[in-house]
């Protein structure tokens, strides 16, 4: 096997069962490992590759988990940070289910409001929930408060 061969195999190992993000827009694998918990005491194997060529978005990240199926909650926070990401469940090596993420019209529990005096940063046990008002570029609105937040905003208080 040449060096080429045998680098491309290993950015491109197949999983036995778990979830492959895929399209993870430049850089942001990390960030996406921090919105699923993922910190490194887990017992999955988690795989990461950073800044790959790709035809459709120039570069991207990919992440893989084993052993780990992700929730729709989970997926929606994904779409929160990379709307272009894709979700493949993968059993016995074989892509069962692939979607591409959706950002919902409504985001609960993800992120925290950027405004210290928002009753979901009082302590009180109230959830953070956001409405989408803009897709392209990304503006959230906090449905407490009324504090819009756009995506730099955003990854700061994830």
């Amino acid at each position: 096997m040449s060096d080429e061969n045998f680098e491309r195999e290993l950015r491109v190992r197949k999983i036995r069962n778990g979830t492959v993000i895929d399209h993870i827009t430049n850089g942001m694998a990390l960030k996406v490992l921090k919105i699923l918990g993922i910190c490194g005491k887990e017992d999955n194997i988690v795989s990461i590759v950073m800044h790959v060529p790709s035809e459709k978005i120039g570069r991207k990240d990919i992440v893989k988990i084993e052993g780990k199926e992700l929730d729709p909650q989970e997926v929606d926070k994904i779409a929160l940070i990379s709307p272009s990401a894709t979700i493949n469940i993968v059993r016995d090596y074989k892509i069962i289910k692939k979607e591409k993420v959706k950002l919902p019209e409504v985001i609960e529990g993800f992120p925290k409001c950027v405004n210290p005096n928002c009753i979901t940063n009082s302590g009180e046990p109230v959830s953070q929930r956001f409405r989408v008002e803009e897709r392209a570029p990304l503006l959230i609105r906090c449905e407490y408060c009324g504090k819009l937040m756009n995506s730099d905003e955003i990854l700061r208080y994830i």
